[in-house]
């Protein structure tokens, strides 16, 4: 396992990353929340109530694909199994390779894409258009992938998650 440190974060520093995130992922999550953070080579990884909920890209705050509480609820991209592998490499999700919408976005909402035979979560990304547009164009790219399966914050959660 890669050098990490983990440690709780003050209360005042973890209602702030909770309320950030709820508004983000269109969440209504706990401000009183136990708030872990590890950080490690793929950067800062943050636990909620011992969960690998999110994690930070940057100055942005995105969740992991092992949080259930965003991937149930979050609007789907439903691919086609020939687009799975691009996909699961970081690829942006193309018009062409989408057999379905589940869920309004609007532009740069985050969405969930997931494979049309075993429904499988693949990625997040963020939108490109909102949904109506989306459903109406045939060609182009849709959503643009940020964390995916594969990836190495995925690899390093998976271990987490032990």
């Amino acid at each position: 396992m890669p050098t990490q440190r983990r440690y709780p974060l003050k209360a005042k520093e973890a209602k702030q990353i909770v309320e950030e995130a709820s508004k983000k992922l269109k969440l209504d999550l706990d401000a009183k929340a136990e708030v872990e953070v590890v950080e490690s080579d793929v950067g800062e990884i943050y636990l909620i109530e011992g969960k690998t909920a999110l994690f930070k890209s940057g100055t942005k705050i995105l969740p992991t694909l092992l949080f259930t509480e965003f991937t149930t609820k979050a609007p789907k991209i439903i691919v086609d199994m020939g687009a799975v592998p691009y996909v699961c490499k970081g690829a942006t999700v193309m018009a062409p390779g989408i057999v379905r919408y589940e869920g309004d976005f609007a532009v740069g909402d985050l969405v969930v894409v997931a494979d049309m035979k075993f429904g499988k979560t693949l990625a997040v990304g963020e939108s490109l258009m909102d949904s109506a547009t989306a459903k109406n164009t045939q060609k182009g790219p849709i959503v643009k992938t940020l964390h995916y399966v594969g990836d190495k914050v995925w690899d390093y959660i998976k271990k987490l998650a032990e």
